[in-house]
């Protein structure tokens, strides 16, 4: 969100002696550029001091893997499923450690077989063995081949000074990818990586810590896939082959030592294990997928204004954002004098087709009269300093208390607090400043010695919490909603995230900046996100934060923006200061530009919409790097200006300041056709493409069929009677397309339809065929398919068993009429008008 980079002296001492109101006018009115905030100085690991070697000396059987005295200590290395393992290093007595980031903590054990020879223990499955050497004590994985997947370094595993780490052999060819949110680049190979949640505001390329951490990462080697999730929620840092070509190594500032290993060889089996582990996402509502409007500043007629705006001038939009501004001098769960009448707002969003979406902060007014303290007070909720007092941090409000989100009381009763703000009509909520943020504090936020109650009633002090501190508030706003929202899918939006947070919330990347370097980054960032469980990511498109008035975006910057962000899986306009940033505000050409990319969008909405569903199945990435799909094609493995959006679309846009074309790559293993002009190209090479300021480089992978529909200007505001199946044949495509009501949860109890679709190219006909396989969604409006065959011949006949279809003289003539066809032969394509209800065969001959 927002917050001035560094206090001078006096501003500090005034911030202090002023109200909270008073304080943040203050320094609000003068913003002050410095550098990016970080937490303290890492603490290297001390190689010097690590722990001497370790002898196995005796051996335990348990169901589904070994207990290993280690003589002081004793680890666990279980087999989870045929394909993952998890690994615990443990003073002994010490109990097994999972985070609030692990969803699924207890497995059936797999067909196991436990092997014991003179110096080494073998686990094997029918995927996976592991091979424990027991003199030093070092763990190798092989695949069912005997191939080594993955093996100790010399310098193993252990603990420094209480700092729990893990050495691995590694070799130039290995390259590294997830990490969750990081600046920088797609390939992490070399990189030294820190994780500590930090409100790195206007961040750049080379900035360290910034807002979300998730110690997950995929090793890409010999094109054979394998994950770590390093579960730990201290600060933890990754050494990603920096220092030699030979090893890598992680460590943390505490806690136990426990991670999981988990078995590819394909990218795609990588992130479905671990988002069985670590939680799928949930399927959104749909008006979450649509365009978003946000600025830090909108008072409520602003947000009405904007919103008739976009009717106006057709641009499609489905969400209007309302930022710190509502509140009643920043105090949670309020409504302030710049939104005199929520049941107004309501009213108008409801008139215009939008949703409405409020910002949440976890920091809580220090006021007597105000009832949310006043709670939490009397009960006892606070995050608490080492002398036992409530700690007191200034953010927005002035001087306030933290809730204790590891408590589940805490978490409980902030979920019932949400009702003042879905009252009154709100849809979703975003929660911001969860790092936490708190200004003027070491690393912009909370003291390390601060702590929290835990259930059980232990202390567990901020060092080990900090990390999850959003993750656990994102879980008591999700329950927020089916506390005072049953059935309705909720919508959170996060800045802070830890492993496993995709269960509660989508993530955007926080407070960009307004310049090309963050343009280029959203990409590897959006990318390594999707491959680290969080599929439904986004950015502030034309960036957030203009520290200099050069930095204001050019109306060029917003258009290629607009762009990319028309094709990312949560796509959010949100800037500020005054100067407007909405899509009219550049000038006719942008607002042309920006008209035609996100009615796009719109278009593909049932495609978006069956690629989340794939996402909530298997936890594969809605926003691809190439290497997830074609890590078999070594020349992908750096590319992180190109993804896919989606199974079937390559997105390669324009990137860099004044360029009008770019070179492209085409993955091998497919055929790839220019998305504008049907141009078709073999992959496994690099072309050039003309790219003026209208034109965002598409491709669609051959032999796909992509369900699209009508434009609408929201989600909802038409029913979707008429499914486009936007087809590229050469020999095959197929398409399982998902239906249900797109806003409840009725989903989850059955109540959906699902159907393949088939086309197939044979010697003399095409053919088309469906299979309805689920039949569950009675409300569905669906009347008829069109079959849009691009570049293809005029056929002579089209029939379906025994009845012909007609055809009609324009394209117009197929809507809302079925079994016809029309043949547009300046382009070459074919669209056929099928009922939904279709039981045969369509044959075009």
């Amino acid at each position: 969100m927002k917050r001035i980079k560094k206090w001078p002296p006096l501003l500090l001492a005034a911030s202090v002696l002023f109200s909270g109101s008073a304080a943040s006018q203050l320094y609000l009115a003068k913003p002050v550029s410095a550098e990016v905030q970080q937490p303290a100085p890492d603490t290297p690991l001390d190689k010097n001091k690590l722990q001497q070697p370790m002898t196995v000396k005796n051996v335990d059987k348990l169901e589904n893997g070994v207990k290993l005295d280690l003589g002081n200590q004793e680890a666990y290395i279980r087999l989870l499923t045929s394909d993952m393992a998890k690994v615990s290093l443990l003073n002994k007595g010490d109990e097994e450690f999972a985070s609030p980031g692990i969803a699924k903590k207890e497995w059936p054990a797999p067909a196991l077989k436990i092997k014991e020879e003179d110096n080494r223990i073998l686990l094997t499955t029918d995927s996976l063995t592991v091979d424990i050497k027991k003199n030093p004590f070092a763990i190798k994985y092989l695949d069912k081949k005997g191939n080594v997947i993955n093996e100790d370094d010399v310098k193993g595993s252990g603990y420094e000074n209480g700092n729990p780490y893990v050495f691995k052999k590694t070799d130039k060819a290995e390259n590294f990818y997830g990490f969750g949110e990081q600046t920088g680049g797609l390939n992490k190979r070399g990189y030294d990586i820190g994780m500590w949640n930090t409100d790195a505001y206007s961040y750049t390329k080379d900035t360290k810590y910034v807002y979300a951490t998730i110690p997950f990462f995929i090793g890409l080697k010999d094109e054979k896939a394998y994950g770590i999730f390093f579960d730990n929620t201290h600060r933890s840092h990754f050494n990603m082959a920096k220092e030699s070509d030979d090893y890598y190594y992680f460590y943390a500032d505490g806690g136990k030592l426990t991670y999981y290993f988990i078995k590819g060889p394909e990218i795609k089996d990588v992130v479905d294990r671990y988002t069985d582990l670590t939680g799928k996402i949930n399927l959104p509502p749909e008006w979450s997928l649509g365009f978003h409007q946000s600025k830090w500043g909108y008072w409520q007629d602003d947000m009405t204004r904007v919103a008739k705006t976009f009717r106006e001038k057709q641009i499609p939009a489905d969400a209007m954002y309302a930022d710190i501004d509502y509140m009643n001098d920043y105090r949670v769960f309020t409504w302030g004098p710049k939104y005199p009448n929520p049941d107004k707002l309501k009213e108008d969003m409801d008139k215009l087709g939008f949703k409405y979406v409020t910002i949440n902060d976890p920091g809580v007014k220090v006021d007597e009269s105000f009832d949310t303290y006043q709670e939490g007070t009397k009960n006892n909720f606070w995050v608490k300093n080492s002398n036992g007092s409530p700690y007191v941090g200034y953010v927005w409000p002035g001087e306030s208390v933290f809730p204790n989100f590891l408590k589940s009381n805490v978490r409980d009763w902030w979920a019932k607090k949400h009702k003042a703000l879905f009252d009154k009509g709100v849809s979703g909520i975003w929660n911001d400043m969860n790092e936490p943020a708190v200004f003027g504090g070491p690393g912009w936020s909370m003291p390390l010695d601060t702590f929290y109650e835990a259930d059980d009633g232990s202390e567990r002090k901020n060092l080990e919490i900090h990390n999850i501190y959003g993750h656990l508030e994102n879980e008591a706003t999700y329950n927020a909603f089916k506390i005072n929202k049953p059935n309705i899918r909720p919508f959170v939006l996060t800045r802070a995230a830890y492993a496993g947070t995709q269960r509660y919330a989508a993530i955007w990347t926080g407070d960009n900046t307004s310049n090309w370097d963050h343009l280029r980054m959203t990409i590897p960032m959006n990318s390594n996100l999707g491959l680290s469980g969080a599929a439904f990511v986004g950015n502030d498109i034309g960036g957030f934060a203009k520290p200099t008035s050069q930095d204001i975006p050019s109306p060029e910057l917003f258009a290629r923006w607009i762009e990319v962000g028309a094709f990312v899986p949560f796509s959010r306009d949100h800037y500020s200061w005054d100067k407007e940033q909405e899509p009219w505000a550049f000038g006719k050409e942008v607002e042309d530009i920006s008209r035609k990319y996100i009615s796009l969008r719109y278009e593909l909405l049932p495609y978006l919409y069956n690629q989340f569903k794939r996402t909530q199945q298997n936890g594969q990435p809605v926003q691809q790097p190439l290497v997830y799909k074609f890590q078999h094609d070594p020349n992908t493995y750096n590319i992180d200006d190109q993804y896919l959006f989606g199974d079937s679309l390559m997105i390669a846009p324009v990137v860099k300041q004044g360029e009008t074309s770019r070179s492209v790559y085409l993955p091998s293993g497919a055929k790839w056709i220019d998305y504008w002009t049907g141009e078709e190209f073999e992959g496994g090479q690099t072309i050039h493409k003309k790219a003026d300021l209208a034109t965002l480089p598409i491709y669609v992978k051959q032999d796909s069929i992509i369900p699209r529909r009508d434009v609408q200007q929201h989600t909802g505001e038409k029913p979707l009677t008429n499914l486009i199946l936007d087809t590229h044949l050469d020999k095959e495509a197929a398409q399982t397309f998902y239906e249900d009501d797109a806003n409840t949860e009725d989903y989850t109890r059955g109540e959906y339809n699902q159907t393949t679709f088939v086309v197939e190219r044979k010697p003399n006909s095409i053919r088309f065929k469906q299979k309805q396989e689920v039949n569950n969604y009675k409300d569905s409006k669906l009347e008829q398919y069109t079959l849009k065959l691009n570049k293809t011949e005029k056929p002579s006949r089209i029939q379906a068993g025994k009845h012909k279809y007609q055809e009609v003289g324009t394209l117009e003539e197929t809507k809302d009429k079925t079994n016809v066809f029309f043949y547009d032969t300046n382009t070459e394509i074919l669209y056929v008008s099928i009922p939904s209800d279709e039981k045969k065969e369509v044959k075009i001959r």
